[in-house]
């Protein structure tokens, strides 16, 4: 005989039915008695949390409990804070300028900014929301102070960059310069011909970069009427050769030439870097390879000479090359003649990568190349496709398109003043400008364009800047 027996558990309610049968006049039974069980593992992990959820709001309690005593430390501080600042607003008050002790004084408000937020996000009440606030309007006031400031020292900068030309020009000028001085043509370049002068490189037209002219010194004997072309033969960059013509009629048939080495090797020390190169009396004078000097090669003696260029950071090896359109590779010194002498043209970090004029002298009795002045200007070499000096002032030209340059700038060491309204045409044939030189000898003014040679005759008014 069978039975049915159901059992039911108090604690949740459930219940289970089991069958039973008769056995030595007993109920027989089979039971799951595993519904039953004690959830150890549930209770086991309701007691951690319960135990994670005590820690935490102890740690709540100490961090505010932290926060609070924090909160009168911060008050402090931020009081401090701005009794400091008041010397540095009456400075600015006074055109006294401290962009340096501005920017500390900030990063420490950031610092405190930071920290009173920590505390405000934890306590959020209306001391921390008021001191939030204050520190707020406090960094707004100082990143103000520090704008203002930074163009007052823009400012000064710009009337000590004034100043330091002025005191360049009336420095003790040399005799030499007075001599030469005599023959400066008074007044700004008002018209530029078209091309006099349009031959192919003797090289070929396959060596884009170069220089090339007329000897440029009037006091020279043995030089006087000749002519010499400067290609850079490796990788349009680095250049070791001269080629010298004694007249105009051989340099035009591209014979009776004459090669001058000056470099072992496209590596050397002594090779040319960059279409720089000006032939002024018995000597080249160029860039000398990765470095800011200024070399001069002594066609008579063979002997090298050279100079470093004066300035913070002078740029070289493609640093501040001329470029506007296109950079010409490694144009980053530019060697000059004019009436008054040599010139180098560069730019330095110091002047921010703006033009930097230096007048060269070369000490015949003891044989020393020397830089005597110094002027810095505005123009922003990297914004200028070429540059050259004429009478002590220099020129600067950009790119139009691919037939015409324009001398757009006009800097006079003499004054130190600056004119970039100038719009002059220069034709040319070919895009790339990798050289322009003024000879003072016959006032022209040759280009190096793409390996093309083109010569100018250059026009002037008689006021000056």
């Amino acid at each position: 005989m069978f039975w049915s027996l159901l059992i039911t558990t108090l604690a949740d309610s459930q219940s289970q039915r089991v069958s039973g049968y008769k056995k030595a006049n007993a109920c027989v039974c089979q039971l799951n008695s595993t519904m039953w069980v004690f959830p150890a593992q549930k209770f086991k992990y309701v007691l951690e949390e319960v135990h994670t959820c005590e820690e935490s709001l102890n740690n709540l309690q100490e961090e505010l409990t932290f926060s609070s005593q924090r909160l009168p430390l911060i008050q402090d501080q931020f009081s401090n804070f701005t009794v400091r600042l008041e010397p540095y607003n009456y400075l600015h008050s006074q055109g006294l300028y401290t962009e340096l002790s501005l920017r500390q004084l900030g990063q420490e408000l950031s610092q405190l900014q930071v920290d009173i937020d920590v505390v405000h996000s934890q306590l959020n009440n209306s001391e921390t929301q008021k001191l939030s606030k204050e520190a707020d309007r406090l960094h707004k006031h100082v990143n103000k102070l520090q704008t203002i400031d930074t163009l007052n020292m823009k400012t000064v900068k710009e009337k000590l960059r004034y100043l330091k030309n002025n005191v360049e020009t009336c420095k003790s000028i040399p005799k030499d310069f007075r001599v030469q001085d005599k023959h400066c043509v008074r007044g700004l370049i008002t018209n530029i011909s078209d091309p006099i002068t349009t031959k192919v490189s003797p090289h070929g037209k396959s060596y884009i970069s170069g220089s090339w002219g007329k000897q440029a010194q009037k006091e020279s004997k043995g030089q006087k009427n000749s002519y010499w072309v400067q290609p850079l033969l490796s990788s349009h960059i680095w250049g070791n050769t001269v080629r010298l013509y004694q007249t105009y009629e051989d340099f035009m048939a591209s014979t009776n030439h004459r090669e001058f080495t000056f470099a072992s090797s496209y590596s050397h020390p002594s090779t040319n870097e960059g279409p720089n190169a000006v032939l002024y009396g018995e000597a080249l004078y160029y860039h000398c390879y990765r470095s800011a000097d200024v070399c001069r090669y002594d066609l008579e003696t063979n002997e090298v000479k050279r100079v470093t260029l004066p300035g913070t950071g002078v740029g070289f090896n493609n640093k501040f090359p001329y470029c506007y359109y296109d950079c010409r590779l490694n144009s980053d010194v530019d060697v000059e003649a004019d009436e008054t002498g040599l010139w180098a043209l560069y730019a330095t970090i110091g002047n921010h990568g703006n033009l930097v004029i230096s007048r060269l002298v070369w000490d015949s009795e003891v044989k020393s190349l020397n830089v005597t002045q110094t002027w810095e200007t505005r123009l922003f070499k990297k914004a200028a496709s070429n540059a050259f000096m004429v009478c002590g002032v220099m020129y600067a030209t950009r790119y139009v398109n691919e037939y015409r340059e324009e001398v757009f700038y006009a800097f006079d060491t003499a004054t130190g003043k600056e004119d970039n309204s100038l719009a002059i045409p220069l034709e040319k044939v070919a895009k790339g400008v990798a050289s322009l030189s003024y000879n003072p000898t016959n006032k022209q003014i040759y280009m190096y364009n793409d390996g093309y040679l083109l010569a100018y005759q250059a026009h002037f008014r008689s006021e000056a800047l």
